[in-house]
């Protein structure tokens, strides 16, 4: 029996729109099953818009690589389709004596990463660049910058249906199966509108974020793969008020998995901050002002190399879920784009752990899947 239809990506985000949008590039039927009344509306929407140059990932990890190759591919993306973003650089900044050899670590990783375009100043030449900010060093990488990641997913769709995909929206996935007998397909039960439904795939990619386990639980694995765990981890960002002083983002030290409370602008030159990490068992976009303690931690934080930083300025913007497969605490996990090689079953791909830097991967992440749908 033929499949209904060639390829089903779950999941409406950045990720499988770019997908998608890859596998119809290759002459495929493609679906997109997004249990959402618009897409993007998790992480691809809820995040610091950043196009990240590709510093601090280890070497020779997919996060590093797929970072690289994906920005190159973003900029020439959004100058071709016209999706508003800016190669605005980004400052990199040490507040402390003590903090310099952690910048030049990430500089040489950087490095290492295949991003030649790092520029170290010190601490009046920061200046220069950014009046405002104060620090002992620094370094300015003019590939980092912003994008609307609205847009991009809108140019994505656009690419997707031209080539005779479609995206369907308010459509749950409740079920996936292998039939036996030898059939050449998946079976994808859904739920739309109050009514159930079947459809049958030949391939299926799971591209679903936060809801990728849970997705991945539904299939039966070969002896010894298991589906990796997905953590919540929440993160808050403050919008200012005003006119922002700034023309670059500005980056503290990461401490940890956590890049701090950084400066990002817009597309449209709107100044934030954030996000902060708050590990939790559920998803939830609710703002929590924590009676008045995340905002004087942001506050402190930010002071640390923005000292101007106005009183009572900050104001509560919105809030973030990064899909983490590790745990507070652990190791920082690579992306994990696992294919039949991995989990054992033909023509599936599943996406677990795609948080940052996965926006600016995104394209890069579509060809790499791509290449594992034959």
């Amino acid at each position: 029996m033929a499949a209904d239809v060639e390829t089903v990506v779950v999941g409406a985000g950045v990720e499988g729109l770019g997908i998608a949008r890859a596998l119809a590039n290759k002459g495929q039927q493609v679906f997109v099953l997004e249990c959402h009344d618009r897409t993007g509306t998790e992480t691809s929407s809820r995040n610091s818009q950043v196009i990240h140059a590709g510093l601090y990932y280890p070497q020779n990890s997919l996060r590093a690589e797929l970072c690289v190759k994906g920005k190159a591919l973003l900029y020439g993306f959004c100058e071709e389709n016209g999706v508003a973003h800016q190669r605005c650089g980004k400052l990199l900044v040490a507040t402390s004596d003590e903090e310099i050899t952690k910048l030049e670590a990430i500089a040489a990783n950087a490095t290492r990463n295949g991003v030649d375009d790092l520029q170290r100043l010190s601490a009046d030449e920061a200046r220069k660049l950014e009046p405002e900010v104060v620090c002992v060093a620094a370094y300015l990488s003019p590939s980092t910058g912003v994008i609307d990641s609205h847009g991009l997913m809108t140019a994505l769709e656009g690419h997707l249906t031209t080539r005779g995909g479609q995206v369907v929206l308010e459509t749950t996935v409740t079920g996936l199966s292998q039939p036996g007998n030898g059939a050449d397909h998946f079976v994808i039960e859904t739920l739309s509108a109050g009514e159930t439904s079947k459809l049958t795939a030949k391939n299926i990619v799971l591209a679903a974020g936060l809801g990728g386990t849970e997705l991945g639980h539904m299939l039966s694995y070969a002896p010894g793969y298991t589906v990796p765990e997905t953590y919540p981890a929440r993160g808050h960002y403050y919008a200012l008020t005003g006119a922002a002083p700034f023309k670059h983002l500005v980056y503290p030290m990461p401490q940890g998995a956590w890049l701090g409370v950084h400066l990002t602008l817009d597309v449209a030159g709107r100044a934030k901050f954030g996000p902060d990490i708050e590990w939790t068992d559920h998803v939830s976009y609710d703002f929590d002002e924590a009676n008045g303690a995340r905002r004087t931690k942001f506050e402190r934080e930010i002071r640390r190399y923005w000292p101007g930083l106005p009183n009572d300025s900050l104001q509560p913007d919105y809030v973030g879920v990064r899909p983490k497969i590790y745990k507070l605490g652990e190791q920082v996990a690579d992306f994990a784009l696992h294919g039949p090689t991995t989990h054992g079953i033909p023509r599936l791909v599943a996406l677990y752990g795609i948080e940052s830097p996965g926006l600016t991967a995104s394209l890069a992440i579509a060809d790499h899947v791509a290449g594992l749908i034959v």
